[in-house]
């Protein structure tokens, strides 16, 4: 079928307040198109054209190579060129002239050429033809002009040709809308066609399709195509139009200015003069922008790529295996293992590791042998520990031989080395490579695991969290392998974990190591069943101390050191309580509470148990009676039990809470105060809690009915504000007011030694004042006139006749008082 064309030329002299007209138009192209063509073929010269330029300045201004897409779903192929003016025009002596041929939807160009192709058509003219119009656009047979001396053009355009490619990509896309295009800045137009036919050759056919364009405009940011081409002048007003603009026209841009695989691997392949590979590519399965089957195809011709084309080529290799045949399969193998490239990455590593374990089985050894070398050689020397190791028969045969002799000498060096830190992963990666290639390591393995050991808890606490450490895939791995690796780690675990089973139980809570073996491991054994313990058991934790040291399976009479462990597991971060200390201390005998060191722990219990018990009403109710005597008890046994152990202020802390004992239970060596004073500054920092329980046994001692004088006026007189205040506050308890009330002897005691004493220090007579007036006194007040009478004589008989008149003295003092307030109170009334 004929394809429409048009012609459209500048204004002409006289015409003012347009850009043009239209000089020709073949049938079926209606007005609204014209309204919609016009400003595609509008041309506007650049600054500074001559009024009479030359032929050769002329031929060097740019011409607009264009091809759009319509609203109708038709398109459009034009050339807009500067010719000379033979009156008025744009300039003085330059008017353009702009032909266009009309391409209806779904009919292509003639040979199904691409629209770039007609770029250096010599049908292209100049002037409107006389007459009819001649016949539609036709393009020469064979090979298109477009693609002569485009290698020559892409070498020169090196360092633009990744980026550009990668953009020109992008612009090609369904979904790539025309109103941003890319911007191409060349000092010729013909060169930005010529980057139109880099990308015609270079994109699958479909994306060239859409890949709408124009090679020379001065308004890019109004432009509806997708690629446009404008001169060095104007490339700052298309970056400030927030275009993506390339300047290929001035200093080559620096590297790594894309991560775009597929555009690194197509320039590549530019530079290397091969566009034929592009279409050898397209006969591969995958994306259209792949960069697997290009990077494949690139390095079977022998092209040389970076380390994202390889680790592309490799991957799209490994996941198809069946994809080559076994020519390029060779191919790809000797390029992705040759020994000159010296920037391999980690991805590409894991990529060709994949491959590896996708060839191999399928492919003869001694192609897959080159990969198996690469990558155990890496695990050595590149410290890479992603890597997936090869299989073990994957080294029989002179390769492995030669693999071995070159790397085991480095890995016996650094595993033997204990001067550097390593990390687990690459202990592992090096133990396993050892066994693959044969190298015997046996007695370096004590060593290794030694350190190997700690290692594991350390990195798995540093992480934190409660997943998988990454170290763990491949440690279950080695230990799966290596029976001897594998007994000798859990061994040195076990050994180990009497020292910190928290952190071991936390460990395997994370990896699940396999010592469900002949081994005894009672402390790994212990560990691995703590959690399941305590979610059974909840709080009771004698319970679970019971149930982690039968886990065991050993008696702490046989290993004291499982002790240890239960009691590290249970009590982690905590003292036990008296009872569970009780129950401790009388589980082993002392030496093995000795060779475990759990002692100390029993020492804290006993030295941290609470002072006082909450009451019905909620608040303080003073020392428990029953928790005192049960620590006290404990303290006891533990200074019999370890005499050599205990010392410094935790000895001196057991000898108060015995003190205590003694002072409730029993007739203590004389000088309590002076050794509850005495051991209290010992046992600095003493616990709140035990200063109280020592400080409250003593002076309930010292006002039990039967306390011995001289204890009491060495502490009255020991002007100790603390151990009076607390005398203070136990006399004022209920306890004490109740026998006041009650028993006049008492109350006839409490007033001789609170009024004996006036001059004792500074402390203790305004406490004893203030004693006898808030709890004596009061006491007296609701004592019969028969216990009143009691009191005095039992006064005067403990004391003398001064002690007994003044007893009535300040007794009469009281009731005087209570007269005058009365008479008082009756007078304001009146």
């Amino acid at each position: 079928m004929s394809l429409a064309q048009v012609h459209y030329t500048s204004a002409a002299p006289g015409d003012e307040g347009t850009a043009g007209r239209f000089t020709a138009v073949g049938p079926g192209v209606s007005g609204a198109l014209l309204a919609e063509i016009e400003p595609l073929l509008r041309h506007e010269l650049p600054d500074g054209v001559p009024d009479h330029p030359s032929d050769g300045e002329l031929r060097s201004l740019p011409q607009a190579f264009t091809y759009a897409a319509l609203s109708d779903g038709s398109r459009l192929v034009s050339r807009s060129a500067p010719v000379r003016a033979t009156g008025g025009g744009v300039g003085p002596g330059v008017r353009f002239h702009a032909h266009a041929v009309h391409l209806p939807p779904g009919v292509p160009l003639p040979g199904d050429r691409l629209p770039v192709e007609a770029w250096r058509s010599p049908h292209w003219v100049a002037v409107t033809p006389g007459g009819a119009i001649p016949d539609p656009l036709t393009l020469p047979p064979g090979p298109t002009a477009v693609s002569e001396g485009l290698d020559d053009f892409a070498v020169s355009r090196g360092p633009w040709l990744t980026a550009v490619l990668a953009d020109l990509r992008r612009a090609s896309e369904p979904t790539e809308s025309g109103g941003r295009p890319v911007v191409l800045v060349e000092r010729q137009s013909a060169d930005v066609a010529r980057w139109l036919g880099l990308a015609s050759a270079t994109l699958p056919r479909e994306s060239a399709e859409r890949l709408t364009f124009t090679t020379y405009t001065r308004q890019p940011g109004s432009s509806a195509a997708r690629v446009v081409g404008v001169l060095p002048e104007d490339a700052e007003a298309a970056r400030a139009a927030g275009l993506r603009v390339h300047v290929c026209a001035g200093q080559p841009p620096s590297a790594g200015g894309t991560d775009d695989a597929w555009a690194a691997t197509a320039a590549r392949v530019w530079r290397s003069r091969s566009p034929e590979l592009f279409r050898e590519a397209r006969e591969l399965p995958g994306e259209p922008f792949a960069a697997g089957p290009l990077a494949v195809t690139a390095l079977c011709a022998g092209i040389t790529l970076g380390p994202d084309g390889r680790a592309a080529a490799a991957g799209w290799a490994a996941d198809r295996p069946y994809a080559l045949d076994a020519r390029r399969t060779g191919q790809l193998v000797e390029a992705l293992t040759s020994p000159g490239i010296d920037d391999r990455t980690g991805p590409e590593f894991d990529a060709v590791g994949r491959l590896f374990g996708a060839l191999e089985g399928r492919c003869p050894a001694a192609v897959t042998a080159p990969l198996a070398a690469m990558l155990v050689t890496e695990a050595v020397r590149g410290g890479n520990g992603s890597l997936e190791l090869p299989r073990r028969d994957a080294f029989v045969g002179p390769e492995g031989a030669a693999v071995a002799e070159r790397l085991a000498p480095e890995i016996l060096t650094e595993l033997s080395d204990t001067a550097g830190t390593r990390s687990v992963a690459r202990t592992v990666q090096l133990l396993r490579v050892a066994r693959l290639l044969g190298v015997d390591g046996t007695d370096a393995l004590p060593g290794v695991v030694d350190r190997l050991a700690p290692a594991l808890l350390a990195e798995a606490a540093a992480e934190g969290g409660t997943d998988t450490p990454d170290f763990a895939p491949a440690l279950l791995e080695l230990l799966d392998e290596q029976f001897e690796v594998r007994t000798a780690l859990l061994g040195s675990l076990d050994r180990i974990a009497p020292q910190d089973p928290g952190a071991v139980a936390r460990f395997l809570e994370r990896v699940t190591l396999p010592f469900t073996g002949t081994q005894a491991l009672p402390h790994l054994r212990m560990c691995a069943e703590v959690p399941g313990a305590m979610a059974t058991l909840g709080g009771d934790r004698a319970a679970v101390w019971h149930r982690v040291l039968r886990a065991a399976g050993l008696s702490p009479f046989a290993e004291p050191l499982v002790l240890r462990t239960a009691v590290g597991l249970v009590w982690e971060d905590r003292a036990p309580t008296v009872e569970e200390a009780r129950l401790l201390l009388d589980a082993a005998t002392s030496d093995s509470h000795r060779v475990a060191g759990t002692w100390a722990r029993l020492v804290d219990a006993a030295l941290g148990a609470p002072a006082a018990e909450p009451s019905a009403t909620g608040t303080p109710a003073g020392p428990s009676a029953a928790s005192t005597d049960e620590a006290a008890a404990l303290a006891h046994d533990l200074l019999r039990g370890f005499p050599g152990e205990i010392g410094g202020r935790e000895r001196a802390g057991l000898l108060l809470l015995d003190l205590v004992r003694e002072l409730r239970t029993g007739a203590p060596e004389p000088g309590w105060a002076e050794t509850v004073r005495t051991l209290c500054a010992q046992a600095e920092p003493v616990e709140p809690a035990l200063r109280e329980r020592a400080h409250a046994a003593l002076v309930e001692r010292l006002l039990a009915p039967d306390r011995p004088g001289a204890e009491l006026y060495d502490f009255v007189h020991g002007d100790d504000t603390e151990l009076i205040a607390a005398y203070d506050r136990t006399a004022r308890t209920e306890t004490v007011r109740t026998r006041l009330r009650t028993q006049p002897a008492y109350a006839a005691d409490c007033f001789t030694v609170w009024t004996a004493h006036p001059h004792a220090g500074r402390t203790w007579p305004p406490v004893a004042a203030a004693l006898l007036d808030e709890v004596l006194r009061p006491a007296v007040r609701a004592m019969s006139a028969e216990d009143v009478a009691e009191v005095e004589a039992t006064v005067g008989r403990t004391g003398s006749s001064g002690r007994a008149d003044a007893f009535r003295t300040w007794n009469r003092s009281s009731t005087l008082g209570r007269l005058g307030r009365r008479i008082a109170g009756r007078v304001r009334r009146g």
